[in-house]
Order: C-alpha cells, then sequence, then structure tokens
C-alpha cells in the first residue's frame, strides 16, 4: 500500500498488536477471471509460527475463494482506529480535513488445513479464546454434529511473508497541531476517536 514514511509501520510486534486487537479481517485473493474476491472473515494470530507469524482461520466450504489459495498470494487487510480531522483542529491554517487511522496488510500464500484432527484443535482454540475455559466449548456439541458442521468449513493458515502497517497519526503535523488533534478526538463522544487521540504521536515525539 502506499505508505509515506512518516506514517509507516515495519515492526511485527506492533503489526500483531493491531491485528489481536482487530482480529475480524478481510482476506483477499485473485479469482480464476483474475478479479479481486474478498471474504471477512474473524483470524487467530500465532506470532510465534514463522518469522513474521501465522494467521489461521476458516470460511464456509461453500465460499468459492479457498479454492483461489493455490493460484497467487493472498492479504489479509486488519483495520484499527480511525477518525475525521477537522481542519478547525490545527493551530495552523490553511488546512482541508483528513482522516487518520491505522491499518495493517499481511501477506502471503494461505494453505488449505485438511487433517481433521487439527481442524478440530483450530476451532476450540477460536471458541475458548472469546468464550474463556468456563464458556461454552466446542466439545459440547454431539460428535456426529460436531463432524457434520466441520465437514462444512474449510480451514487454512496463512503464514505472513511480509507485513506492512500505516498509522497515520497526523506525525506530519507540527507539534501544536498534533496537540490540537489529541485534545479535540479526547473530547469526542465516538469512543473509536478517543482511540485515536490516543495514538497521535505527542510533541516529544519530534
Amino acid at each position: 500500500m502506499y505508505r509515506p514514511k512518516h506514517f509507516s509501520v515495519d515492526d511485527a510486534a506492533t503489526c500483531h498488536g493491531l491485528i489481536t486487537a482487530n482480529e475480524f479481517g478481510l482476506l483477499l485473493t485473485t479469482g480464476a477471471d483474475g478479479a479481486p474476491f474478498g471474504t471477512h472473515l474473524a483470524f487467530m494470530l500465532d506470532p510465534d509460527d514463522g518469522p513474521n507469524g501465522t494467521l489461521l482461520g476458516h470460511m464456509a466450504r461453500a465460499n468459492p475463494q479457498w479454492r483461489d489459495f493455490e493460484r497467487a498470494p493472498a492479504m489479509a487487510v486488519f483495520s484499527g482506529p480511525h477518525a475525521y480531522v477537522s481542519p478547525t483542529l490545527y493551530a495552523s491554517s490553511p488546512n482541508v480535513p483528513t482522516w487518520n487511522y491505522a491499518v495493517v496488510h499481511a501477506y502471503g500464500t494461505a494453505e488449505v488445513i485438511s487433517d481433521p484432527a487439527e481442524v478440530s484443535g483450530l476451532m476450540r482454540r477460536l471458541t475458548t479464546g472469546y468464550e474463556g475455559p468456563d464458556g461454552w466449548q466446542y466439545d459440547d456439541l454431539p460428535g456426529d454434529y460436531r463432524d457434520g458442521m466441520q465437514k462444512g468449513i474449510v480451514a487454512f493458515r496463512l503464514p505472513i511473508d511480509r507485513l506492512e502497517g500505516k498509522w497515520k497519526m497526523s506525525q506530519n503535523r507540527t507539534p501544536e497541531d498534533r496537540e490540537g488533534v489529541r485534545a479535540a478526538l479526547a473530547r469526542s463522544p465516538d469512543a473509536m476517536a478517543r482511540d485515536v487521540s490516543a495514538m497521535v504521536p505527542g510533541a516529544d515525539a519530534d
């Protein structure tokens, strides 16, 4: 993606942090007709599997996207906090409106997981991660029902070959402008705008 130097983030741990905080991502592949194909999915990140980590997920078997995995590399997109920035928030003038945001693109070749035991393990990890040890568990399902549902999905892993992070958080503005953005967004009734405020670097970042 287009990443001016002052907005670029290449640190894997920082990118991983945004992914784990925003695990519902967009998987993009190239179809047989050469057109892009996207599916919105819940992902799990294994940060220690490979040099850049590995993404794990699953989709409905009826979704044709998994048949594109061997055709070309895939891209998973994870969007973090974002907010509108009015030119009235800056100390300087003239200016125009903009949008502050954080996003990570993860690139790699997706691989179908065909071992039923490994798929079951993935489902257990996913549900336990959200339910907790005392919540609903995958193994609470009757075995025949669980097996039937599992046959209706395709699980996959995506070893990450490359991570691209972009934090567009007013880094190109003066300390006074940044402080105006930080202060205004911190007072916003929108929780996401307040999250953006916390990501705008302070004057000591220069």
